[in-house]
């Protein structure tokens, strides 16, 4: 093979691989353009996807959620701790380093009041609790729910599983019974052909006697 023959066939494949991406890009196009749709087509089947509505009613619900939990500390439990404390809040217990210090004359604050609140970490530990102790009770239900749904589902699955099969059985033996009836009735055709059969032949056989004699 010639260097020109060479030049030749290496132009060929050039060619070739030019005209397949070409091919490649114009299919990508093409696809890019019937998949491409409006904004707010895209927006529609955005908002409308099973996921978005059901995270929209979870938001809703953990909301309404979170308001009877804070009602239950701040409305129920909050005022029984402050009756047993002497009406001191667990949102003010704090221990002081050091107490506030001003100026006699001027009234300025000198010394700023250095506590550890240690009521709010409690506070936030009591609603934890609260919170955690709510969900579990929630879901609790929940699921308490859901098994007797199921089990419910479940009895009337069998029930229809039962009746289904004592139909089919009684269609069954309903069919072979008639299917034994049929033989019968097949059998006594055959048996009385037969015995017709079995008389005509003596009969026959007594005429060819009677005329042989």
């Amino acid at each position: 093979m010639g260097k020109e023959d060479k030049k030749v066939i290496d132009e060929k494949i050039k060619d070739a691989e030019k005209a397949e991406k070409k091919a490649l890009l114009k299919r990508q196009k093409e696809l890019m353009k019937q998949e491409k749709v409006s904004f707010f087509t895209d927006f529609k089947k955005f908002i409308t996807k099973g996921n978005v509505l059901d995270l929209a009613v979870a938001v809703v619900i953990s909301t309404a959620f979170n308001a009877i939990v804070n009602g239950l500390v701040k409305n129920i439990i909050t005022p029984f701790v402050t009756y047993f404390t002497s009406g001191v809040s667990i949102n003010e217990w704090e221990y002081v380093l050091r107490e506030e210090v001003l100026n006699a004359e001027t009234g300025a604050v000198e010394l700023t009041k250095i506590s550890i609140q240690y009521g709010l970490w409690l506070q936030a530990i009591v609603d934890f609790f609260i919170i955690a102790l709510s969900v579990f009770a929630a879901i609790r239900i929940i699921r308490k729910t859901e098994r007797r749904l199921n089990a419910k589902q479940i009895a009337i699955q069998e029930a229809e599983a039962a009746k289904k099969k004592a139909e089919e059985e009684a269609k069954a033996a309903a069919d072979k019974a008639a299917a034994e009836e049929k033989a019968a009735a097949e059998k006594a055709i055959r048996d009385e052909f037969y015995a017709n059969v079995r008389e005509q032949s003596e009969l026959l056989r007594n005429i060819y006697e009677a005329v042989k004699k």
